[in-house]
């Protein structure tokens, strides 16, 4: 029977996210026996290199070996099926996350997958899999995307089988990617969340997590603790209760039933409808009946998924692309360097993210100026030394994507290095770069005081 449920609300595959995923393989009691199925992006053309991309996340950041368990089309009876319930039969650790939460459903709804799903000692659902834990999900696809009228689909209800909270799941909750318009409750906005919630059986709490952010339900000290960059809020009846990071919560137990929905729900802090303040801020974090006030054990409340992890790969290349100003304001060669290097790697590490945004675009934006700048300052002297590691950890880069067919990134970096003057050369024994800077009139032997008066010698 599960132990540890995991709802994360964005960010699954993110450096944000890797501490707690080293804490969650940690609760297992034996050998980690870990399953990634691949059903909510399953109709996607891209699937298996989503698939790829989150077995080398779990393997390179987190440490842990993940096999793929493939269900993108509910199987036919034999010998496929048989392997796969076989293989999450046997995994202790099942881990499912974005995509669509009505495909999902569609192929896991009326099989056997679902009683399999608790059985796993630690499930771990994000993104779009979190929307179907709950007794209705979202269609988020088909409200956002194509338009269709705000509407309810049945969820699995694993959470209230779990938990014993009735409860919808919405993930994205803060989400802010419409900028000028609403997209936060996973891209729904107020308006449509309001509408959608009075349909709602009047028991039923909805749970808001943020990105980058989780709730840990620890199913046998029957706590939810708060981790990440983010909150969790919990709604009822157009208000909410907000809980920060590092709060814990008491889930239901026989003698004490309805508390989590009428002390967390209804009491403490509450917002309206439209996000404003009704009470005294953010109630604190209460610490779990019985518990003493702590996190469950191995699950270390608060802070996100490692200390001095940016919350965003914009935040990162940002914050890299100020480093790199300050130190090039100063002529400061190795902090130019330096800055640089950071950010090829911040592109690497968030290379698994699920998340749709342009965070990718401007990162590489970013890098490129910042090579540009930074060969201008070498000019005057051999720049060889100063751009040999810069060069070769963007041709590391640059083969990574192309191992993974990104080829837009791959391009994106040549297209970087020939800006600053280094020509890349594919070859049999691999990639070769020759620096080749452009040829400067003013700045040869006969120049003497301007272009103009310039004479070759007899």
């Amino acid at each position: 029977m599960t132990k540890l449920l995991v709802v994360m609300g964005s960010g699954e595959t993110t450096p944000t996210m890797i501490k707690p995923h080293r804490q969650f393989f940690d609760a297992l009691r034996g050998e980690a026996r870990a399953a990634l199925l691949d059903t909510p992006y399953g109709f996607q053309l891209n699937a298996d290199e989503i698939s790829a991309r989150a077995v080398g996340y779990f393997a390179q950041s987190v440490g842990r070996a993940v096999d793929v368990v493939s269900w993108r089309r509910t199987p036919a009876p034999g010998l496929d099926r048989e392997r796969a319930l076989a293989a999450l039969r046997g995994a202790n650790w099942i881990f499912a996350g974005p995509g669509s939460p009505t495909y999902a459903l569609r192929q896991w709804r009326d099989t056997e997958l679902p009683s399999l799903l608790v059985q796993a000692e630690v499930l771990v659902f994000a993104s779009a899999a979190a929307l179907t834990l709950g007794s209705h999900t979202i269609p988020v696809y088909e409200i956002y995307k194509a338009g269709a009228d705000p509407r309810w689909e049945p969820g699995l209800n694993l959470f209230e089988q779990l938990t014993g909270v009735p409860a919808v799941v919405i993930p994205h909750y803060d989400n802010a990617e419409g900028g000028h318009h609403d997209t936060r409750f996973c891209y729904l906005g107020e308006p449509r969340l309001a509408h959608l919630e009075r349909e709602l059986p009047d028991d039923t709490v909805i749970i808001g997590v943020d990105e980058h952010t989780a709730l840990v339900c620890d199913l046998d000290a029957r706590t939810a603790t708060v981790l990440g960059n983010g909150t969790v809020t919990l709604r009822r009846r157009g208000r909410s209760t907000v809980y920060p990071t590092g709060t814990v919560l008491p889930l239901p137990t026989e003698e004490r039933k309805g508390t989590f929905l009428t002390e967390y729900v209804e009491e403490g802090h509450l917002l309206n409808a439209g996000g404003t303040l009704s009470g005294g801020g953010v109630p604190r974090a209460r610490g779990p009946i019985g518990a003493g006030g702590k996190a469950p054990a191995g699950v270390a409340a608060g802070g996100s998924g490692s200390v001095g992890t940016a919350a965003t790969l914009r935040e990162a290349a940002d914050e890299a692309e100020a480093r790199f100003s300050t130190a090039l304001a100063e002529r400061d060669v190795d902090g130019c360097v330096a800055a640089v290097l950071e950010l090829e790697q911040a592109i690497t590490d968030w290379g698994a993210d699920t998340l749709t945004s342009d965070s990718g675009e401007h990162a590489h934006g970013l890098l490129r100026g910042m090579i540009v700048r930074l060969g201008a300052l070498a000019d005057g002297g051999d720049p060889t030394p100063l751009l040999t590691p810069l060069v070769e950890a963007l041709i590391g880069l640059r083969e990574k994507a192309r191992e993974q067919r990104d080829w837009a990134t791959a391009d994106r970096v040549r297209d970087a290095l020939t800006a600053a003057s280094i020509e890349l050369r594919d070859t049999p024994d691999g990639p070769v770069w020759l620096h080749t800077p452009k040829l400067d009139l003013r700045r040869l032997p006969w120049q003497q005081h301007s272009l103009g008066d310039a004479k070759p010698a007899a």
